[in-house]
């Protein structure tokens, strides 16, 4: 600064004439307040970049985190999993039913069948649904189960067992042989119904309207332990 007010002095020394005096300290002052300006100027700027860098990568960042959504970004590796992420099994997504499965195979409960050692009229079952049992009269061509708690004279809530020479059309029919025997399982007048061939005659099983407590193979395994004489 000292040389730059020996220049001024210099300049103010051979002022043309006609001009007044120069104020060598005011032009210095001048300067210096200048300088300060500047000076300020720049670290204000200096600031300002290094915040709005910092807001760049911070921006970049998420945009890689939601971009990549935990897979892996090119140029660098996936991120890790939390710790309450990684504690616990993978969830497997629910199996939805087969054609030949009811939906009592995902969350309703199943029939149980149980040990049966009672005729009922020329039926002969050696399995019989636990806690179904035969309604009077019984007769030979028609048996009607139901539970105790049932009130009902709607055979539509009960399980129907009847025979007959002829086979009744089904719809949606599952055919399946075993025990060299042919199963016809599938839907008559809405209600889930199977039938199978036994001698010269036909036994059809009808069940309770939307029930979904009797799979395709416990369905077989009841038609299956019947006889009709």
């Amino acid at each position: 600064m000292d040389e730059v007010k020996r220049l001024l002095e210099g300049f103010a020394d051979r002022a043309a004439e006609g001009l007044p005096d120069a104020d060598i300290d005011a032009d210095v002052g001048r300067g210096r307040r200048a300088l300060r300006r500047i000076k300020r100027r720049r670290r204000v700027t200096g600031v300002l970049c290094v915040a709005a860098a910092s807001a760049l990568v911070l921006a970049i960042g998420n945009q890689v985190k939601w971009w990549g959504n935990g897979t892996e970004v090119a140029g660098g590796p996936p991120e890790k999993e939390t710790a309450s992420a990684s504690a616990g099994p993978a969830k497997v997504p629910s199996a939805a039913p087969s054609s030949g499965q009811t939906m009592s195979m995902f969350g309703a409960s199943v029939v149980e069948l149980v040990a049966n050692k009672e005729a009922w009229s020329t039926f002969s079952c050696t399995l019989a649904p636990k806690g179904w049992s035969p309604e009077v009269p019984m007769t030979a061509t028609r048996v009607v189960l139901s539970q105790p708690e049932m009130r009902t004279a709607d055979s539509a809530a009960k399980v129907v067992l009847q025979a007959a020479p002829q086979a009744r059309s089904l719809q949606q029919v599952r055919v399946t042989d075993a025990s060299g025997k042919t199963f016809h399982i599938g839907t008559l007048d809405g209600r889930l119904s199977g039938q199978v061939k036994l001698s010269d005659q036909w036994l059809l099983v009808e069940l309770p309207t939307g029930t979904v407590e009797w799979p395709d193979d416990v369905l077989r395994r009841f038609l299956n332990s019947c006889t009709v004489n």
